[in-house]
C-alpha cells in the first residue's frame, strides 16, 4: 500500500468513526470540524470529495440534505481496519482528552472530561439509589454529574430515544490539570484494585493503555469483575482504578493541583506512594512517583452488578464544568 493510498485510508477510518459516534446524519462542514480533534486538517471541499468515495464503497449513504451515516458495511469495515492504528488507541485518546481539559482551578470554570453512560429511561431512579453509596465513600472522581434525556446533549452526545445520559467525572481531570500546571504524567494501566477494610491492598487485574484498543473500565464492567456495591457498604471488593506515574520532583506541586481539584469537588486520587516505590504491587520506575486514581465509572459499575442495563462510553467528551451539579441535587 503506497502512503497515498495509505493516507487516503486514515482520512476514510477518521470520518467513519465520526460518523459512527454521531446518532444523526452529519454534514462535510461538521465532519471538517471534527477531524481537527483527530488532527487531520480537511476543507469541507475534500471532506465532500471522501464522502463520495464512501458512498461508492457503500461504506456511507446519503441523508438528503441532513448529511451522511455510516452504514453496516461501514461498521463492520471500521472493525477491521487498520488494525495496528488500534494499538495504543486508549493512551492517545487519554493524552487528547487531557489536553482538551482547560479547567481553571483558581477560577472554577472551564472544560472538563466526562464518561457518559446510558440508562434505560424506566431503570433511572433505581440505579440513582444504587449509586448512593458509590459516591458517599468517594469511589468516583468527585461527585459531580450530568443528566440530559432523549434528544439532549452531553457535551457532542445526544442521549437516544428510550435513554437516559449521565455524565460522571473522568480521572482524566488530574492528567488534564497537571497537564495544565507543568507537571507530565504517564497513565500506565486500567486495572481493577483490591480494598480491604476499607484501604487499597493491591491490583488484582491490569490492561496496560499502550496495548489496548478498548477501554479497560469499559471491559471490566461488562465482565462483571467488579464488587464496587460491596465495597461502598462492607469495605471489601474490588472497584475500578487507575496507576499513573509523576516525576518525584514534582510531587509538591502535583499536591497542590490535586488539593485545589478536591475543593472543587472533583477528587479521584485515591493514594500517592514514594519514590521509586511500589503501589499496591505495582513496581515504580526510578524517580517516579506512583499515583492510583479511582476510576470514574465506578458508581455506573454498581449500578450493572445490580442488574440495570447499562450502555458505557468512557473518556468520551469535555464537557464545560457549570454545566454539571452535585449527584445529590438529582
Amino acid at each position: 500500500m503506497g502512503f497515498e493510498t495509505q493516507d487516503v485510508e486514515r482520512k476514510t477510518i477518521a470520518i467513519m468513526r465520526i460518523l459512527r459516534d454521531s446518532p444523526e446524519p452529519l454534514g462535510a462542514r461538521v465532519i471538517s470540524h471534527h477531524l481537527k480533534d483527530h488532527g487531520i486538517e480537511l476543507s469541507e471541499r475534500a471532506v465532500r470529495y471522501h464522502l463520495k468515495l464512501m458512498d461508492e464503497r457503500g461504506f456511507t449513504e446519503s441523508v438528503g440534505r441532513d448529511g451522511r451515516l455510516i452504514t453496516q458495511l461501514g461498521r463492520e469495515e471500521l472493525e477491521s481496519a487498520l488494525v495496528s492504528d488500534k494499538v495504543g488507541f486508549v493512551a492517545s485518546k487519554i493524552e487528547l482528552l487531557a489536553y482538551q481539559t482547560d479547567f481553571d482551578l483558581d477560577k472554577r470554570q472551564g472544560k472538563v472530561p466526562v464518561n457518559i453512560s446510558f440508562f434505560p429511561e424506566r431503570q433511572f431512579k433505581k440505579a440513582i439509589e444504587v449509586m448512593k453509596g458509590a459516591f458517599q465513600t468517594e469511589l468516583c472522581v468527585g461527585d459531580l454529574v450530568a443528566v440530559a434525556h432523549k434528544g439532549e446533549r452531553l457535551g457532542e452526545i445526544i442521549v437516544p430515544q428510550g435513554k437516559i445520559g449521565l455524565a460522571t467525572v473522568c480521572s482524566v481531570i488530574v492528567n488534564g490539570a497537571l497537564l495544565k500546571a507543568g507537571i507530565p504524567m504517564d497513565s500506565k494501566f486500567g486495572g481493577i484494585l483490591q480494598i480491604k477494610n476499607h484501604k487499597p491492598l493491591r491490583f488484582v487485574e491490569l490492561i496496560q493503555y499502550s496495548g489496548s484498543s478498548l477501554d479497560p473500565s469499559e471491559i471490566y464492567i461488562a465482565s462483571k469483575m467488579t464488587s464496587v456495591g460491596q465495597v461502598a457498604r462492607k469495605g471489601e471488593g474490588r472497584i475500578l482504578a487507575n496507576f499513573r506515574e509523576i516525576p518525584a520532583l514534582c510531587q509538591p506541586e502535583a499536591e497542590n493541583v490535586i488539593a485545589s481539584l478536591k475543593e472543587a469537588s472533583l477528587g479521584g486520587v485515591l493514594m500517592m506512594g514514594d519514590v521509586s516505590k511500589s503501589v499496591c504491587e505495582v513496581p515504580v520506575e526510578l524517580n517516579k512517583v506512583g499515583m492510583i486514581l479511582t476510576g470514574g465509572l465506578n458508581s455506573v459499575a454498581a449500578a450493572v452488578e445490580s442488574g440495570i442495563e447499562v450502555k458505557n462510553h468512557a473518556m468520551s467528551t469535555v464537557m464545560e464544568y457549570r454545566e454539571l451539579i452535585r449527584f445529590w441535587n438529582l
